[in-house]
């Protein structure tokens, strides 16, 4: 415990020394940060637009949005037939219990095993193929958002321009709300493909 106290002042000590020297050197260590971070010259604009209004008003994506909802529908139907099929020859199989031998029930066991690893392979990559395009498609969307607002900034000339998610921006003033220029560009670009 001494030991420790010993070596706790020894390290303040130390650290009071180095801000004695820094503060009478005329050197600090913000002085020392600020020198080596490089901050372009001239005005910095700042735009942001509203993802979730994005959303819910741009063609394309909400065309995605039902690509993909109808997948993940039929995905759902072709599960539940497979389901329904597996299910119906499990009961069938609990019936024909009492009538089979046990070498019969055990071959029927095997099968309705064998039926049930397809079923969960066909769902494995009914799924898996469902994050792909899924992926692929958002991707699509996020480049054709990126492509407009390139060109769209190079008549702005905004430094940053942000997605405004809920609890990410504390404050935002309006003249640099950008959503509703995104959305018509976007829509219009969308509309002439």
């Amino acid at each position: 415990m001494k030991n420790t106290n010993q070596i706790i002042q020894a390290v303040l000590g130390l650290a009071v020394l180095i801000l004695f020297y820094l503060h009478f050197s005329g050197k600090s260590a913000q002085s020392n940060i600020e020198s080596s971070i490089a901050v372009p010259s001239g005005n910095f604009k700042v735009a942001y637009f509203e993802g979730d209004s994005l959303q819910n008003q741009f063609d394309y994506y909400k065309e995605v949005q039902l690509q993909l909802q109808t997948k993940a529908n039929e995905n759902q139907r072709q599960i539940g037939q497979m389901r329904t099929i597996l299910t119906n020859k499990y009961q069938e199989l609990q019936k024909l219990s009492q009538m089979l031998s046990q070498t019969e029930m055990a071959g029927k066991q095997q099968e309705f095993l064998q039926q049930e690893k397809a079923f969960q392979g066909k769902e494995k990559m009914l799924a898996d193929e469902f994050q792909e395009e899924q992926v692929k498609k958002l991707q699509d969307v996020k480049k054709k958002i990126e492509d407009f607002l390139k060109a769209y900034n190079q008549q702005k000339g905004y430094s940053l321009i942000l997605n405004n998610y809920p609890d990410l921006i504390y404050y935002k003033d309006p003249a640099y709300d950008i959503t509703s220029d995104l959305v018509q560009g976007l829509n219009n670009m969308y509309k002439k493909k």
